[in-house]
């Protein structure tokens, strides 16, 4: 049996951002992170602005809860209001234990995803988020590679079939698994290029900064190129931030 996997959603919660079409039947089988966040001026403490914005943010917060709970997710939620946005998404993320985070947009229900492959660092870690989420969904997902200029098809497809072979291990079907292999120098695009026939990418981190790359330049590239959502698997916490905050920053305490 395949555990839900943790997925942080944050949602600027007072700037018109929502739970877009399509996402909460692409999280049904998640435990959602559902962090509402709010970006305040420096000169503003967060206990002003919570006083200020709490009732109407948590009555939203409330409402995408229960369009995610209706679909099948389990969901906890946080409301923050902070001075930095990334590194609020950051703590949250290793607060939560969050193995992916979303980049939201909207989506068809779910049919076939891609599932872009790097290299073998992470590996397992995406093999967990992709069984976690889709199997036994009737899901079709596609592992894809971009060859470097030194790897052959033969070692590419070795690597998708050994991932391959741990999804199976998690319970997915084989049946509802392919492979692909991409050549090319520019992965952001190629990813983006491919993903036009898919409903959502899932794609690891590679970036140390996690908030850089969920909505940073990398991630922010993609998504541009990609009119559906993006799941980033997250790197595994390195052992020397175990005991440490990724960050700090002026968040009031979440709620």
């Amino acid at each position: 049996m395949t555990d839900r996997p943790n997925v942080l959603v944050p949602i600027q919660i007072l700037e018109g951002e929502s739970i877009p079409e399509g996402v909460p039947g692409l999280l049904a089988n998640a435990h959602v992170v559902l962090l509402g966040y709010h970006v305040i001026p420096d000169q503003t403490a967060p206990g002003q602005a919570r006083m200020q914005f709490e009732e109407r943010a948590t009555q939203r917060l409330e409402e995408f809860e229960e369009m995610l709970e209706e679909a099948g997710a389990t969901v906890e939620t946080r409301l923050v209001f902070t001075h930095d946005g990334q590194t609020t998404i950051d703590r949250m993320i290793y607060e939560h234990d969050c193995i992916a985070a979303l980049v939201p947009k909207a989506t068809g229900p779910p049919e076939d995803v891609l599932v872009a492959v790097r290299g073998t660092v992470g590996v397992d870690r995406i093999a967990r988020v992709v069984a976690g989420l889709f199997r036994e969904t009737g899901v079709a997902v596609t592992l894809f590679h971009l060859a470097a200029e030194d790897e052959t098809d033969e070692d590419v497809q070795t690597l998708l079939d050994g991932v391959a072979d741990r999804l199976v291990e998690l319970g997915m079907d084989e049946r509802a698994i392919r492979t692909r292999i991409g050549r090319g120098t520019d992965p952001k695009q190629a990813i983006a290029d491919a993903a036009d026939e898919y409903d959502a990418i899932v794609m690891g981190e590679s970036d140390p900064s996690i908030a850089t790359f969920v909505f940073g330049m990398r991630a922010k590239q993609v998504a541009e190129r990609f009119l559906g959502p993006v799941i980033v698997v997250q790197r595994e916490r390195p052992e020397a931030e175990s005991d440490g905050n990724p960050g700090e920053d002026s968040s009031d305490e979440p709620q």
